[in-house]
């Protein structure tokens, strides 16, 4: 197959992470639409890399405000002391190295939407003046009196329990109330098995137009079954750098080798333990046995027999093994994860 402009052509990462035809999905984007056209805070909870930035950036163009401004703030990426000046501004003088007046992102964000990523981050002395504006529209700069109004809506988004916060005294009840009208979960990617095949499949033409390639990737069934059965921990961020990591590694457009770590070091003397991989007897696959196997079954007993095999004549040394089993040590290493118990 040939890669067209029009399948191709690069877009933003956002696009990309909105694909997806799994029920959790849906599912989550139905209930986004929903609120989205309600000018009430949301609040967006979800695992690292499941796209909460998009989501919120659906929010805003989803709602009334789509005209107004889109503003937003890592609240993680800021110290403690920075966090406030940031938010709503400061004048000439209010402190050292403040050369001239600086507006805010509330301020800049007036008529629109205000996303504060990591919000669980912020201190609680800066809580106070959000909820002063989150109730009654009104700041006023670092180092002034002046009364500023604003009309924003907050959309936030964290990682953490913020009812632990509370807990904690770490978090503002009250803001927390504020803030969370709705709470949107973000389905994470392990939750939507039919989404990771077409997601890969975007990321990697779209590689492999970055690259100058013609022909459009396309994943062998150990690859397929590979990215299929990862946990994901790092959502779709780390699908996408796995899967882009596996095409430009590839001379072929057909993607057998899949790299999950890029940090497994080939070099490592760490051999493979014999306490967890699943064991197979050898006289439970006979060939009459196995022909009254489902297919799949049948496979994964051959496969594990063969590495258990390959394994005990190497003495567990990986490559070895993988030699033995006419494998590339990455092969080798992919149908162990596989296998091995969790």
């Amino acid at each position: 197959m040939r890669i067209s402009k029009q399948h191709a052509q690069k877009s933003s990462v956002g696009m990309a992470e909105a694909l997806g035809q799994s029920e959790a999905f849906l599912e989550f984007q139905e209930r986004l639409s929903r609120v989205a056209r309600i000018n009430r805070p949301v609040l967006l909870i979800g695992e690292r890399g499941t796209g909460k930035e998009l989501a919120a950036s659906r929010l805003h163009f989803l709602s009334d405000r789509w005209q107004g401004p889109l503003v937003a703030l890592n609240c993680a990426a800021l110290t403690p002391s920075l966090i406030g000046a940031e938010l709503f501004g400061y004048e000439k003088g209010a402190f050292t190295g403040a050369e001239r007046r600086r507006t805010g992102r509330f301020e800049t964000a007036d008529g629109g939407t205000l996303f504060l990523d990591e919000i669980g981050t912020i201190p609680t002395e800066v809580q106070e003046k959000i909820l002063r504006v989150v109730e009654y529209g009104t700041f006023e700069r670092v180092g002034s009196s002046e009364r500023i109004d604003v009309d924003v809506r907050i959309i936030s988004a964290t990682n953490a329990d913020l009812r632990e916060k509370v807990a904690k005294s770490l978090f503002k009840p009250d803001l927390l109330d504020r803030i969370s009208f709705e709470v949107l979960f973000l389905p994470p990617l392990r939750e939507r098995g039919e989404d990771i095949l077409l997601l890969a499949n975007h990321f990697a033409a779209r590689m492999a137009f970055e690259l100058g390639r013609e022909d459009i990737p396309q994943f062998s069934p150990e690859a397929v079954t590979a990215l299929e059965t990862c946990p994901w921990k790092g959502n779709i961020r780390e699908l996408k750098n796995v899967v882009e990591r596996a095409v430009y590694r590839s001379d072929s457009s057909l993607i057998t080798n899949i790299v999950f770590d890029p940090f497994d070091s080939p070099y490592a003397k760490q051999p493979f333990s014999k306490e967890n991989f699943p064991k197979i007897e050898t006289n439970m696959l006979s060939t009459d046995q196995l022909m009254r196997k489902p297919l799949k079954e049948a496979v994964k007993e051959l496969e594990i027999l063969l590495l258990n095999n390959a394994l005990k004549e190497s003495k567990y040394n990986q490559k070895k093994a993988a030699r033995i089993l006419g494998l590339t040590y990455h092969q080798f290493r992919g149908l162990h994860r596989k296998y091995k118990k969790a």
